[in-house]
């Protein structure tokens, strides 16, 4: 493809965009990688937009980056799709081969699993998930690989519970719930992923235990969040939403260009001066 006169193109899609980090990442890796005839975008695009978008892609579309709310409404536009992307009913990469074909996947499952390995944890004996948002099924579907005990979730009402316990079992993963109110039990667990948005864990912060696990905070902005400040304070193992970001580009960017390795040192060091310059 890389012959092509007018330039390999990808992008990313999604409602909102703007602050996408997705084009630092990957701008990043094309840089690094000496793919000066690639290019990488983000577009503003809805459920309603997007068979249009994606009707009218031509030969020089190497992939595509899906955000909410299109890990869903994308799967219907596709040729195949992953074992991964189906468990969890949410593509956020889409590969165009060269025969035309639309190929959807997963990356933030492995993503999260690679970040993890990354700091150490490959095993846990078991696991807490704050939250049941559009997350907490990758987060699952991640736990079901290192986790080899119960992943208790804990949620706001019961129509999430019972959402949760489903996850759980087409994911092939124990899953109990608990009532948000006893969120504080969580961060007793030996890894802890929240899932929530901004806010929703603060009150949490004064329960941090006196010897914390591991932390998986799905946040990158504004970081570090309240609970993420006292997990360290207490000398607990931490990762952020950029280790998430990072990791899930290198493996889009590996699929979508075809390279064995994503350079991830240089999209992590692209993805942290984004952030700054944004305070």
């Amino acid at each position: 493809m890389s012959g092509i006169g007018i330039g390999i193109r990808a992008a990313v899609l999604g409602s909102p965009i703007e602050h996408s980090l997705s084009p630092v990442l990957h701008r990043a890796a094309y840089r690094e990688l000496g793919l000066d005839d690639w290019s990488y975008d983000r577009f503003e695009i809805d459920e309603a937009a997007l068979p249009g978008f994606v009707a009218g892609l031509g030969p020089e579309w190497a992939g595509l980056s899906l955000t909410m709310p299109l890990k869903r409404a994308v799967i219907p536009l596709l040729d195949a799709v992953s074992d991964t992307a189906a468990a969890v009913e949410a593509v956020n990469t889409v590969v165009l081969t060269r025969d035309g074909r639309r190929l959807g996947d997963n990356t933030d499952v492995p993503g999260i699993v690679a970040a993890l390995h990354e700091r150490g944890v490959e095993k846990v004996p078991a696991a807490a998930i704050l939250g049941a948002g559009a997350t907490a099924s990758s987060a699952l579907a991640a736990l079901g690989r290192i986790c080899t005990g119960e992943v208790t979730a804990y949620v706001r009402s019961a129509a999430r519970a019972a959402e949760m316990r489903e996850w759980g079992e087409r994911l092939g993963v124990r899953v109990r719930t608990a009532d948000w109110a006893r969120a504080a039990d969580a961060l007793e667990a030996p890894l802890v992923v929240a899932t929530t948005p901004a806010g929703a864990t603060d009150a949490l912060a004064g329960s941090v235990p006196t010897a914390p696990g591991t932390l998986f905070d799905v946040l990158y902005d504004p970081w570090p969040t309240p609970l993420a400040a006292a997990w360290t304070g207490r000398g607990g193992t931490l990762l952020g939403g950029l280790d998430l970001l990072v990791h899930q580009a290198v493996l889009q960017v590996e699929q979508m260009t075809g390279r064995a390795a994503g350079p991830l040192a240089a999209m992590r060091a692209a993805g942290e001066a984004a952030l700054r310059a944004r305070h």
